[in-house]
């Protein structure tokens, strides 16, 4: 028995082995026949002898798994999105504000931005346990067996690995694979696909893995996340990564000046039209994990990383007609209707306008032929118009007086871009919208419940706002159209579920103008409750970090309408969390009250993120950089000496990580 299980793991490394140098290294080292022969020797030996099962065999990468519903897995990591650039003095700006930031000479790791389907593998003592796809960038939806099909994701690792980290990196489709799929569609008779990444992005979600399988999906690798990694710096983890067995471009390049970097974009700006895969543009990143970590990140992306986009194709077209949107929160979009043209894999028919001062500037007319861009590759957007086709009796564009949806009369409050229909009550599309929001994901993220299904429920007359949403029957909701008794149920069960959900989640869901996620979150903090908020004064509100007087008006203005007071008590008495929970008060304090810190250095005690999660809190405020307005520096090893000079300059005191922790006692 022994020696059947030994022959079972010889032939399994052997063609783990043999499936590395052709997929990662495209060096095979065997015949395609030869490697059939031996992988069927090895699915007979597995079906006799069940007992020696492994997941990570080579013979399961056919698939087969069907996936009906994929589960929703919070990322352990957050997936962040990348701040974009479009010029180099956008990336010399950028250089500018981090060299404000770190101390040292900081070097760069450029590597190409490929364009398809972000993932997180995540391996645990060298094998595949998880694949998940971007998501939101806190969750994502749990695509193991189809990303078990892509032959270059390694299942087992080779070489040394740590014990547990995540990879990052883009499911890409190659052009030659995406050219082949489409002329056997062709062939068929069926509609060929649009493009690479939509393609790619579309394969991950496909229920039969089989049918993945079939695909000629590659795994472009570039992001080691996690702890005890072993390297540091970036361009180190590709190396580290390479040699575990994933499959890393060979294009990245280790830049010592901005002027390197530059050099490395204008290259690829013209060599990339001979890679093999869909490119968009150059991912600068900042080398060292130690002045990664001195950067950190704002709400949405890293400060140490920066995308430049390559120029995006622009093609022209005519513009039929021009129609008007409504917001949830009342304002109005123009929006172009165009002929349908070609662009970037996509066909276009449909463009923002945004405003009506962009209106104006462009001169934008019916019947124009513009000229339309993907902005950063994605959204549609009409750059300008070719005067020189302009039908003689063309006639300016007046932009419309009165809501589209209710005809109230529009309105523009001075300093702003857009105008907005004061109707918030009577108009439907922004009854509607609120209610979109209120049930979104990032908010009270209602199981059952889409948005669909409230325009459904608002349009029969059922709800009218998101308090309404707590007095729903079963009963009530089983007529509607596509709604069965178990789908009612699940609704009317997720409901009620959403009475959990956290206090700073449910501020950012009652939609109250320019309180976003991050915004609701120190709100909450500095407030505690729903009622202290409401009582407010503009005064106060400006005082709390990162909120302006527009926010701080914007949060008094909600609290002064008495349909908003209103809606907020139902809510509470419904039982939905409008205060912080007495847990997680518990675990705050203020005694940083007032206090602001700047972190610098290396930590034993606590990692850099638990820190700065004390200071906060206890009260505290995190500051990036050191000013006069800084209370203390917490210093660790390897403590920048700029950084420390200008502490003892500005007379700051420089306190240990032991001090810190003392100061909580």
């Amino acid at each position: 028995m022994d020696n059947i299980k030994d022959t079972i793991q010889s032939l399994r490394d052997e063609l783990r082995e043999h499936n590395y140098n052709y997929y990662v290294l495209d060096n095979p080292t065997i015949s395609d026949y030869d490697f059939d022969i031996k992988l069927k020797e090895l699915q007979t030996l597995e079906t006799a002898h069940p007992e020696f099962y492994d997941a990570n065999s080579p013979t399961l990468r056919v698939g087969g798994e069907v996936t009906k519903n994929f589960n929703t897995v919070v990322h352990e990591h957050r997936m962040y999105s990348l701040d974009n650039s479009y010029s180099l003095e956008d990336l010399q700006d950028w250089e500018t504000r981090i060299k404000k930031l770190v101390d040292g000479d900081i070097s760069y790791t450029c590597e190409l931005k490929y364009d398809g389907a972000s993932i997180s593998l995540t391996y645990e003592n060298g094998s595949l346990v998880r694949a998940v796809t971007r998501g939101d960038g806190f969750q994502g939806d749990e695509v193991t067996a189809n990303i078990k099909t892509i032959k270059s994701v390694p299942l087992q690792l080779k070489g040394a690995y740590p014990q547990k980290f995540d990879i990052r990196g883009e499911i890409v489709l190659p052009f030659d694979g995406f050219i082949k799929m489409n002329e056997e569609r062709i062939a068929n008779g069926e509609e060929p696909y649009k493009n690479p990444r939509n393609t790619a992005s579309g394969s991950l979600k496909l229920q039969d893995s089989a049918e993945v399988a079939k695909r000629p999906l590659d795994c472009l690798l570039y992001n080691l996340t996690g702890t005890k990694l072993g390297v540091q710096n970036q361009f180190e983890s590709l190396e580290k990564a390479r040699q575990m067995g994933f499959k890393v471009p060979n294009e990245a390049q280790l830049c010592y000046s901005i002027e390197d970097v530059f050099q490395f974009i204008n290259h690829w700006d013209k060599a990339r039209h001979h890679l093999p895969y869909e490119t968009d543009g150059v991912v600068v990143k900042v080398n060292s994990l130690l002045q990664q970590e001195e950067l950190g990140y704002t709400a949405k992306a890293p400060r140490w990383a920066m995308a430049y986009k390559f120029k995006a194709e622009q093609v022209t077209t005519k513009l039929n007609s021009i129609t008007y949107q409504v917001g949830r929160t009342g304002a109005i979009t123009p929006v172009a209707n165009l002929e349908p043209v070609e662009l970037a894999g996509t066909i276009v028919k449909r463009a923002s306008l945004h405003n009506a001062d962009q209106i104006e500037k462009l001169d934008i007319r019916i019947n124009d032929v513009v000229f339309v861009e993907k902005g950063g590759e994605i959204i549609p957007k009409i750059i300008a118009v070719d005067l020189s086709q302009r039908p003689l009796d063309s006639i300016p564009t007046q932009y419309i007086t009165q809501c589209p949806e209710c005809n109230t009369v529009l309105e523009r409050l001075e300093g702003e871009a857009k105008h907005f229909c004061p109707n918030y009550n009577g108009c439907n599309p922004q009854v509607i919208g609120r209610i979109q929001h209120y049930i979104s994901r990032k908010a009270m993220d209602i199981e059952g419940l889409g948005g669909e299904t409230v325009a459904l429920l608002v349009n029969e007359g059922l709800i009218t706002n998101y308090a309404d949403l707590y007095t729903l029957t079963k009963e009530q909701v089983m007529p509607l159209e596509r709604m069965a008794k178990k789908s009612a149920e699940n609704l009317v069960n997720g409901i009620e579920a959403s009475k959990q959900i956290p206090f700073e989640r449910v501020l950012f869901a009652i939609g109250i103008r320019f309180v976003g996620e991050t915004v609701a979150k120190k709100l909450a903090k500095q407030y505690k409750s729903i009622e202290a908020l409401s009582k407010a004064p503009i005064e106060d509100l400006e005082k709390v970090d990162e909120i302006g007087i527009k926010i701080a008006e914007s949060v008094v203005a909600f609290f002064t309408s008495e349909a908003n007071v209103n809606s907020i008590q139902r809510l509470k008495d419904y039982g939905v969390q409008l205060e912080v929970s007495a847990e997680k008060l518990a675990n705050q304090t203020n005694k940083l009250e007032g206090k602001s810190f700047v972190v610098s250095g290396v930590f034993t005690q606590v990692s850099r993120t638990e820190l700065k999660k004390l200071i906060e809190d206890n009260g505290g405020k995190n500051v990036s950089s050191i000013s006069s307005k800084t209370d203390y520096v917490v210093a660790g090893d390897k403590m920048g000496p700029s950084k420390k000079e200008k502490a003892e300059k500005l007379n700051i005191p420089l306190i240990s990580e032991a001090n810190f922790l003392n100061m909580l006692l």
